[in-house]
């Protein structure tokens, strides 16, 4: 053997060497499917810190850079930069999704603006590369400073119990850690461990279309067993029902993946399948109201689902939103501005299934035609009303409250007819009343009727949306 073929099998053995970056990469796809990118790139006598390539998930072709902390803590520096901005340019080119698998204590303080320039050059692709092909964030150990920004920058981030995600723990011990990640909502789904993190990755890589332009995927499903039995009786009392346990008789046996589940109990959200086909859900919402952070919680799932073409399946039980404590109408009547904002501005399939109460704005934002809602549908026993009974009576209807007649009759009486299900589908404000037992045929008709939907929006660079 020459002494350059020594010399390259020598490098290449030490690129190789088993790590833990590596072994998340090698968990992370199909077996014997990884190909490795750059593996001989360097800093001075240092590896990039960073092993970045391609290979085959759930059959699928993804793009992914595992941080290698045994490579200088896997300081973020130039090489590093380049090696990842590599990746984000072949996603690019072929239109597959990137998988970031974060562990690293910071950057290469000693390359200077050199490491601030690779952060922001993999800010800017994640960003511009956003709503274009999938982005999954997997933190497995640190990420600290500018990662955690392109970090959180992906469309869903997937940690570890032990991981740490900050842009600075100021005074908060705990400010890094999961738990305050999934709190705060920045964290989609947390698992116990790196082989469970790296799992739910996998799942969710099942459920998204390779890019925006690329057709959901069809996945072998079997149907919910006694599902018509289960929301039948679910709708003999709605109040206090969970939505999502609704959703889950509604979609396909064992499908759903939630998501931000420990992020305001208000309104849960979920990407599933019905037929075997990618949908998401939207449960708004188990207690009636909707809160600012269940308001945005809902507008960044959809938003997701948008840009993806993945249908959106809304279950509504909300009579209003929630005010925020000690904000006035600061916090609240922004956030669901944006929600409105984004459901109007969705351009992918809507279904809407009115199972409860759908007063005032949660019902225009929520599940009104005129919002853009392509198809709404209610449960027998559902309300639907610009007011509450209760103030419909107060303010409109005190000529109906008499000696014979109670206040309390008298709002159930307007509930039952005026704001009845049947009296809305008689105006032409749902498409129909339905048998809840039959919700997921509806629903699947109803994507397969909305398949080949297309619009056109009106030209402009982007909606300026309530942020």
């Amino acid at each position: 053997m020459s002494d350059k073929a020594m010399t390259l099998a020598d490098a290449r053995k030490e690129a190789l060497k088993a790590t833990a970056a590596r072994e998340r990469l090698t968990a992370l796809f199909d077996p014997d499917t990884f190909v490795e990118v750059g593996a001989l790139v360097k800093t001075g006598c240092d590896g990039a810190g960073v092993i970045t390539g391609y290979g085959l998930v759930e059959g699928s072709p993804v793009y992914a850079f595992s941080q290698d902390s045994t490579q200088k803590s896997g300081a973020v520096g130039a090489a590093q930069g380049s090696k990842i901005k590599k990746i984000y340019e072949l996603a690019l080119k072929t239109g597959a999704p990137v998988v970031g698998i974060y562990d690293s204590n910071g950057a290469a303080v000693e390359e200077g603006l050199d490491a601030m320039d690779a952060y922001g050059e993999m800010l800017c692709w994640s960003n511009n590369l956003s709503g274009v092909v999938p982005q999954i964030s997997l933190v497995l150990g640190v990420c600290a400073g500018s990662a955690a920004l392109i970090a959180a920058s992906a469309d869903f981030v997937v940690m570890s119990e032990k991981a740490e995600l900050f842009l600075t723990t100021g005074d908060v011990e705990s400010a890094s850690d999961a738990a305050n990640a999934a709190g705060s909502g920045v964290a989609h789904i947390v698992k116990k461990d790196d082989a469970e993190a790296i799992s739910a990755a996998r799942r969710l890589i099942s459920l998204l279309p390779s890019n925006n332009l690329s057709a959901a995927p069809m996945c072998n499903f079997s149907a919910v067993s006694g599902g018509g039995l289960a929301l039948s009786s679910a709708a003999v009392n709605i109040d206090g029902a969970d939505l999502f346990e609704i959703a889950k008789n509604i979609v396909d046996a064992d499908s759903v993946t939630e998501l931000q589940a420990e992020y305001s109990s208000s309104a849960r959200v979920g990407l599933a399948t019905i037929a075997g086909s990618s949908v998401g859900v939207v449960a708004a919402s188990n207690s009636g109201t909707i809160c600012s952070g269940g308001a945005s919680k809902i507008a960044r799932f959809v938003t997701i689902c948008d840009s993806f073409q993945i249908p959106v399946i809304t279950i509504v039980n909300c009579e209003a939103f929630a005010p925020v404590p000690n904000q006035g109408f600061r916090g609240g009547i922004r956030e669901v501005a944006k929600l409105a904002h984004v459901y109007a501005e969705a351009t992918t399939p809507k279904v809407a299934v009115v199972v409860g109460k759908a007063y005032g704005s949660a019902y225009i934002t929520l599940a009104g035609r005129a919002a853009n809602s392509d198809y709404t549908v209610a449960w027998p026993k559902a309300t639907i009303s610009a007011l509450s009974p209760a103030t419909a009576i107060a303010f409109l209807g005190g000529d109906r409250i008499t000696a014979e007649v109670s206040r309390q009759q008298a709002e159930a009486d307007y509930a039952a007819n005026d704001a009845s299900a049947y009296a809305a589908a008689a105006k032409g404000h749902i498409d129909d009343v339905i048998d809840p037992a039959e919700t997921r045929s509806v629903i699947i008709s109803a994507l397969d009727m909305l398949a080949g939907k297309r619009m056109t929006t009106l030209p402009k660079k982007h909606g300026n949306i309530p942020m």
